[in-house]
């Protein structure tokens, strides 16, 4: 009977006081010092730099009127012609953030002398991204519904399409692998150019607490193939989604292409709040 009740003891001990420093490790306040990202206890993002694999793009660069592009693009950015790029993106494959669609508006321009691409909007169906994107470099995205495929009754055109909850936004469209483009060409291009993005962050009292202007570059891509072919936009005018408010004077050119690359962290190249 003793050995037994000593045997219990030494059980019991070891378990109470695991249970004592449970407790006290609960009760400890949480540390915040190395919290990446909201909430801080699950992040809704990892942290970068993000891989992506097959990105799909179609992207239709079109002309649009001038007085209505300089009403959207801020200093001290410079708008050296009156030219909009309307993408269509499919990941299927995208470190940390997973599988979805986005799609928006770039619009070539100058900082200092050099060319470049501001973002103007994006929209995408996937949460992580647009967390990510908004807090870490300020991607001006908003929740929508975009999507990228060959169309299934015609099944010889590309179809791109933006909806914003059950609405049409965009509908692109261009004949499937028409004519090869130079890959080394939309390589370069996708390394040296420039992005700019407007991140804005306002205080809990409402004012404001950040308006910077943030430069990225994407870096090891490799352009898996790129084609062209006959293209065409149709935007349609929506409250909270107005990419129509740049009117389509006419087509200029489309890029259909496929790559891997990496999405880095940015830099702050000028600060409206100094």
């Amino acid at each position: 009977m003793k050995k037994i009740i000593v045997l219990i003891a030494l059980v019991m001990v070891p378990l109470m006081c695991g249970y004592v420093w449970a407790a006290e490790i609960a009760g400890k306040p949480a540390g915040v010092e190395n919290a990446f990202a909201m909430p801080a206890q699950s992040p809704s993002y990892p942290p970068g730099p993000y891989r992506f694999i097959d990105r799909e793009y179609l992207i239709i660069t079109y002309e649009t009127d001038m007085d209505a592009l300089r009403k959207q693009v801020p200093e001290p950015l410079e708008i050296p012609e009156a030219l909009v790029k309307f993408e269509f993106i499919s990941m299927p494959d995208s470190s940390g953030f997973g599988s979805y669609m986005e799609s928006g508006q770039v619009i070539p321009v100058i900082f200092k002398g050099q060319k470049g691409q501001y973002v103007l909007s994006m929209f995408l169906n996937d949460d992580a991204p647009i967390a990510a994107g908004r807090e870490i470099w300020g991607f001006p995205k908003k929740l929508a519904y975009p999507s990228l495929g060959v169309d299934p009754v015609s099944k010889d055109t590309l179809v791109g399409r933006l909806k914003y909850g059950s609405v049409d936004v965009a509908i692109g469209t261009m004949g499937f692998k028409y004519e090869p483009v130079d890959k080394q060409a939309i390589k370069k291009a996708l390394e040296e150019v420039p992005n700019y993005l407007l991140k804005i962050i306002p205080n809990p009292d409402g004012s404001t607490a950040i308006r910077q202007l943030v430069q990225y570059n994407l870096e090891d891509v490799t352009v898996k193939e790129a084609w062209t072919g006959p293209a065409d936009l149709q935007l349609f005018h929506h409250a909270l989604a107005p990419v129509a408010n740049l009117p389509i004077k006419r087509i200029v050119s489309c890029v259909h292409f496929r790559s891997d690359l990496t999405l880095p962290y940015g830099k702050v190249v000028y600060d409206y709040m100094k």
